[in-house]
């Protein structure tokens, strides 16, 4: 791995810390701002060669949304890196753990995940010397606030960066608008202070992000998500007939809904690209009849007509229907369902016409000209809870067939009852 140049931002970032430094004052250092702008690489590199500086025989931890995107996001590169600098780093994957030494001195990194507030646990006890917070602001105040409650030892630092959210967000309020207060060192990162980028890809980032997503990930302000989610989507502009004959492959959606509407989307690929070709939609607060497990299964069978179906990506709540849905011969796939994550990547599969709304479909082209940002003050981003049933289904498949892209060509989200069958030889449903 070959780091040709670092940006001026990013020189401060590794320098920050050293005896000659102006910063060196500072006890905490934040980094924001958009997307591949650099920061996390240049502030994993300036975190372990601080510690190995600074400390011997020492524990340090680097905390990220989970352990698995930890070093997808961070540790994939960073470990290289530092090895071609002269560093050994062995591995204890089954302890979260990596032992890192140079020149007579050995420190111990752990890796941990806070994804919910019950990861806070996790953390107690252990005695840190400084830690680096990826994505701080995914994780919950409960995890950030014990893993700087754990840096104990005479002078420890701390490490944070993220992308904005919402101005209300509590790592905003409390550290980046405080960060004088808690002598903390705040810079701002664009996508210029990252010199690996090419501005054919500067373009490209900027044109797959729209209304706040674009405000945040590209501008990186801190700003509140009102008005259209997807505002850029034109339903009398943008919705396209359905391609003619059989597609490559097919794939069904699903949002199950008893009380609330029940909405089903089927999907082709054609050439790469997904079509939502037809849709099944029920309401039964509109009929005033609720439908059973097995009455739904009867439409979704409906719905595949003659087509193969390689798999269902379900509403993972609903696991009595998954149940009837496997009982029926399915390969039924659950849905991640992390809605802000899901509604990015939705928006940027439409964007990128990965994913095509045809004309046959109109409850979906209803949803998605309702569909708006809640505007209830919770400091939390989520979409008004009306009109979002088909929106739901087109998220779950958006999220799982961006999954399959990572993992080239098979679904990475298949749950534990199918893991060991790759879905293109197992079952798939009717022919």
């Amino acid at each position: 791995m070959k780091i040709r140049r670092f940006s001026p931002r990013q020189k401060r970032v590794m320098s920050w810390w050293g005896p000659r430094s102006v910063d060196r004052r500072y006890d905490a250092i934040i980094c924001d701002g958009a997307v591949r702008s650099g920061k996390t690489l240049c502030m994993g590199l300036s975190f372990v060669c601080w510690a190995m500086t600074s400390f011997r025989n020492q524990q340090f931890a680097f905390c990220g949304k989970s352990v698995i995107s930890l070093r997808r996001n961070l540790m994939q590169e960073l470990t290289p890196l530092l090895r071609e600098m002269g560093f050994q780093c062995r591995e204890k994957r089954s302890e979260n753990l990596t032992v890192i030494s140079r020149g007579g001195r050995e420190n111990r990194f752990y890796l941990m995940g806070g994804k919910d507030e019950g990861s806070a646990a996790f953390i107690q006890g252990v005695t840190l010397a400084g830690v680096l917070l990826d994505e701080a602001a995914l994780m919950p105040r409960s995890f950030v606030e014990q893993a700087v409650a754990r840096c104990s030892v005479q002078g420890s630092r701390l490490w944070f960066n993220c992308n904005p959210e919402g101005p209300q967000h509590w790592f905003y309020q409390e550290w980046i608008l405080k960060s004088e207060q808690r002598n903390a060192l705040y810079l701002h990162f664009t996508m210029e202070d990252n010199p690996s980028l090419s501005p054919k890809i500067r373009q490209r980032y900027r044109s797959s992000y729209s209304g706040a997503f674009y405000r945040r990930f590209i501008l990186g302000e801190w700003t509140a998500a009102r008005g259209l989610i997807y505002d850029f989507f034109d339903p009398g502009r943008d919705a396209r007939p359905a391609p003619e004959g059989e597609l490559e492959e097919y794939v069904i959606s699903v949002d199950y809904g008893t009380a609330n509407p029940c909405s089903f989307g089927l999907w082709g690929l054609r050439r790469g690209v997904w079509y939502r070709v037809k849709e099944y939609y029920y309401a039964s607060r509109s009929t005033g009849v609720q439908l059973t497990d097995q009455e739904y299964v009867l439409e979704l069978v409906k719905l595949a007509g003659c087509h193969r179906i390689r798999c269902v990506v379900a509403d993972p709540s609903a696991a009595s229907f998954i149940t009837a849905l496997r009982q029926e011969g399915y390969c039924v796939v659950k849905a991640n369902n992390d809605v802000l994550s899901g509604i990015r990547i939705t928006a940027d599969l439409l964007k990128r016409g990965r994913i095509v709304i045809c004309d046959t479909c109109g409850d979906c082209l209803r949803e998605i000209a309702l569909y708006r940002w809640s505007e209830e003050a919770t400091g939390r981003d989520a979409p008004h809870k009306d009109h979002d049933h088909a929106m739901d289904d087109m998220r779950y498949f958006a999220v799982t067939m961006a999954a399959q892209e990572d993992s080239g060509g098979v679904f990475r989200s298949v749950d534990r009852h199918q893991r060991g069958q790759s879905l293109l030889g197992g079952q798939t449903g009717f022919s």
